[in-house]
């Protein structure tokens, strides 16, 4: 009698594009707010919490992270070429986001509101949708 094994789980791969290209870009900076801002679920409320929100608890360096990979996706809009005036704007999401979450236990809470990569992403979108709709994702429901 032969007893056959369990297969293992193939390994869950995750690769980002590294091209210039927008959609290159529109996939990192996608994948880097739904890691910042949507990484998981708060059981019973269901509200979704990234890693801005939990980095953020640690007093400073948590800080320091969470606004250098918020100023990532503000490099990312750069190189897209947005334009000065939508880079400020995202620059102040931020730095407001940074400042409010520099305050103890209220900034804990604010970061759970204020999602600034959330509104960043929502700025870089629709340069792209618009300057380069070839990039477009339509999302259907399964």
């Amino acid at each position: 009698m032969v007893i056959e094994q369990p297969r293992r789980p193939e390994p869950m791969t995750f690769t980002l594009p590294t091209g210039t290209d927008p959609a290159s870009v529109r996939a990192r900076v996608v994948a880097m707010e739904k890691l910042l801002e949507r990484s998981f679920t708060i059981p019973g409320v269901n509200m979704p919490v990234g890693l801005d929100a939990l980095i953020g608890l640690v007093p400073v360096l948590g800080e320091i992270v969470t606004t250098a990979m918020g100023a990532y996706i503000i490099w990312e809009a750069r190189n897209l070429g947005l334009s000065k005036w939508k880079l400020a704007r995202m620059g102040a999401n931020v730095l407001f986001d940074t400042a409010i979450g520099a305050i103890p236990l209220v900034g804990d809470a604010v970061d759970l509101v204020f999602r600034s990569n959330t509104k960043n992403l929502k700025i870089i979108l629709k340069h792209i949708d618009k300057h380069h709709p070839e990039t477009r994702v339509i999302e259907g429901r399964t």
